[in-house]
């Protein structure tokens, strides 16, 4: 048992009716009250009529009733204004400071079977599951299913929002920095995010705009920051890129960050930091004032083909300095474009349609999503697993967000899915 079910119960009003106090007296909820998710009652504001009487206050949850002394909250203040004590097990009568008896609402007479039945299905399963609904999906109207898809990806937006408005803040609401900083920190992809936001941040962009012409000038300031052009080098290509570097360093007071912080070691060589940052050049070189741009392309195609760059030709035969590979042009993925215009762009967009409360770049981000294709990675599998497939990148960014916030938390309570499986 789990007192989170029983402010759920409470709170839904997932209840037979009839209600007694445990004294007997007669109990209707007008309103159950508003959850409190700090110190103090359960519930803010309830309205309760025991009896003849109509209690206007505050309703405290427990599994006993002797919790209340185990929480000592006959000595707190916060607790003088209960109106209610709601418990699945009476086990003792509690007596107030002003000698009062607490009424007390005994769950366990009042909840459903059906409640019982499908909280222990979800929650409490035989065996565990990635998906405690997996069972019960079927059962769902799909509306239902849709419209909650739909709230999803705006609560997934948001929550990549706040990154938008931290970096924001930190550029003073230059959007154009704010960009090239997102845009760099999602190149590095997970292993070197880090380094390469860093990188972003300690290489300004207005200089880096002199060269953009010269994308070998630009790869070599980049690469130098990145204090990936120390050394001896053998090729001719790195000596050039050194010597640009230590040509622009002294006249513009250039510090680089510390070469070791990049990851190399299990990964992918494509995905290399050596060949994104020489394709991270020829990106910023392809546009100028970047976000200006996207801001003017609402179609996902377009976006897609600005992204669409491959890294300068010394890299179709390298993946690091003075170590040649097979030849192959070093072009980046369609998926890896695609991760970039979900994580970084399309949230970046969807902050400033709020912030200038213009509506339709917001709908252009969700427009977006809708264009491109949905993901492919191991929780949409799991979801695949189970009959539901995303076809669009909105649809697999709500299947990711519902997964990651409520099925791998259990927090079953408070997904709608959940709700409705609940009160089937």
């Amino acid at each position: 048992m789990r007192e989170a079910f029983l402010q759920y119960v409470w709170q839904h009003q997932l209840l037979e009716e009839g209600l007694l106090t445990t004294d007997g007296k007669p109990i209707v909820v007008e309103k159950a009250g508003m959850p409190n998710s700090d110190a103090g009652p359960d519930f803010f504001d309830a309205h309760v009529r025991i009896g003849d009487t109509l209690w206007v206050g505050n309703v405290e949850v427990h599994i006993k009733s002797s919790d209340w002394n185990l929480h000592h909250h006959s000595n707190n203040r916060a607790y003088d204004n209960v109106v209610l004590h709601v418990v699945y097990e009476n086990d003792t009568a509690i007596t107030l400071q002003n000698c009062h008896t607490l009424a007390t609402l005994e769950l366990s007479r009042y909840i459903p079977d059906a409640v019982w039945a499908n909280y222990h299905a979800l929650l409490d399963p035989p065996k565990p599951r990635a998906i405690p609904c997996m069972d019960h999906l079927e059962e769902l109207p799909k509306p239902l299913v849709s419209a909650y898809m739909e709230r999803l990806v705006m609560e997934r937006l948001e929550q990549k929002c706040i990154t938008v408005r931290q970096m924001l803040e930190e550029c003073r609401g230059n959007w154009e920095q704010c960009c090239y900083w997102l845009l760099a920190h999602y190149f590095g992809g997970k292993a070197n995010s880090f380094p390469f936001e860093l990188l972003a941040k300690t290489t300004d962009p207005t200089f880096l705009a002199r060269w953009l012409d010269r994308p070998q000038r630009v790869e070599a300031i980049l690469m130098g920051q990145a204090g990936l052009l120390q050394g001896y080098f053998a090729d001719e290509y790195p000596r050039l890129l050194q010597a640009d570097y230590e040509a622009l360093r002294q006249g513009a007071s250039l510090t680089p960050i510390a070469g070791h912080i990049w990851k190399f070691f299990r990964m992918r060589p494509y995905g290399y930091p050596t060949v994104r940052i020489s394709q991270f050049a020829q990106l910023l070189c392809k546009s100028r004032n970047l976000f200006s741009h996207l801001l003017d392309t609402p179609d996902a195609a377009e976006i897609q083909n600005l992204f669409d760059v491959s890294a300068s030709a010394y890299w179709d035969n390298h993946f690091q300095f003075d170590k040649p590979s097979p030849g192959k042009p070093k072009r980046v993925g369609r998926h890896f474009v695609d991760r970039l215009i979900i994580n970084a762009w399309v949230p970046l967009l969807f902050e400033y349609g709020s912030r200038h409360a213009m509506q339709h770049y917001k709908d252009q981000a969700l427009e977006i999503l809708q264009q491109l294709p949905a993901e492919d990675n191991q929780i949409l599998r799991q979801w695949r697993d189970v009959g539901i497939e995303a076809d669009s990148a909105g649809q697999s960014q709500a299947l990711i967000q519902l997964y990651n916030n409520y099925c791998s938390r259990r927090d079953c309570l408070h997904c709608q899915i959940g709700y409705k499986i609940i009160t089937l």
